[in-house]
């Protein structure tokens, strides 16, 4: 065998090497995990108070009881003549009750209004998001909220991720894994990449390979 037909011989063999090699990082690249289903949101889904979030109390007829109050870090909060009252996971309503329940020892027949000023939400029901986003954060989630609506509060990916290799681990279906197709959504414009969240989702965008 002459050297130019070894040398190109070595020149396929490698070409053959490489061809393999970035096979075998597409496979790895390649989520094995299922699509997200377009739909996921609840049909009624009622919003439940977190700490850092600010309440806005109003109890007829007694405006010195009165006020706006936030949701200390342990979940209760604190108003005249009611100390240390968890508000933790109630929703408007059912918090306004419990304050009445708590002022009918002082005060005859109370009637209270709760408005949730300020949206955190409990930690449980938080949007993460995770990894090469422009802007790796913690969101409130918003009825009916999407991947793309989150991708615009993050600002997008860096330049490193692999959109197409992201996944959604849905800790309301006891940690599941789905599949999404960041790199379509953002930077392709295509909408069927879209899919609805859920309360508590971790959004997890990895780096490329290259």
């Amino acid at each position: 065998m002459s050297f130019g037909a070894s040398k190109l011989g070595a020149r396929i063999s490698n070409l053959c090497l490489l061809s393999l090699l970035l096979g075998v990082l597409a496979g790895c690249a390649t989520s094995s995990y299922p699509p997200a289903p377009a739909g996921a949101a609840e049909a009624e889904y009622n919003y439940v108070i977190g700490p850092g979030d600010t309440i806005n109390i109003v109890v007829w007829r007694n405006p010195e009881l009165s006020m706006s109050v936030p949701v200390r870090p342990d979940g209760k909060i604190t108003t005249p003549l009611v100390e240390d009252l968890p508000a933790l996971g109630k929703d408007a309503s059912t918090l306004a009750r419990d304050i009445e329940k708590a002022l009918s020892k002082f005060i005859r027949e109370p009637v209270v209004t709760v408005i949730v000023t300020s949206f955190i939400g409990p930690y449980s029901e938080q949007i993460r998001v995770l990894g090469e986003a422009a802007q790796p954060q913690t969101l409130p989630y918003q009825q009916k909220m999407t991947l793309l609506d989150v991708m615009i509060k993050v600002g997008g990916v860096t330049e490193f991720a692999d959109g197409n290799a992201a996944t959604i681990l849905r800790t309301a279906e006891g940690n599941k894994q789905y599949s999404v197709r960041l790199k379509d959504l953002v930077k392709r414009g295509d909408v069927s990449a879209n899919v609805e969240m859920r309360p508590g989702d971790v959004l997890i965008i990895p780096q490329s390979w290259f």
